[in-house]
């Protein structure tokens, strides 16, 4: 079974080959989503990992709770998210 991939910004599955993101040569980058990384640059260069937690929250709100309720949800995130490359590093 083939391991997943997740954004290292925002934990969203990297499956598809379209969910990249792309570096400065264009080339799709092998760590970020195409929502958080673009032309070899982050999207939102001057967010904090709480910015990104409380974007993700909203998605889950706003989508029927697909990372469950909104407490379990956040446990998840802040226990998840320290260990992303773009957090680790920070």
């Amino acid at each position: 079974m083939k391991e997943r991939k997740f954004c290292q910004c925002c934990a969203m599955p990297l499956d598809r080959p379209e969910d990249a993101g792309t570096e400065a040569d264009g080339s799709p980058s092998a760590d970020y989503c195409r929502y958080c990384y673009q032309k070899g640059a982050f999207t939102a260069p001057n967010a904090v990992m709480d910015d990104i937690i409380a974007f993700n929250l909203k998605f889950n709100a706003e989508n029927g709770y697909p990372f469950g309720p909104q407490e379990e949800a956040e446990k998840m995130m802040r226990n998840w998210f320290p260990t992303l490359k773009r957090w680790r590093e920070a």
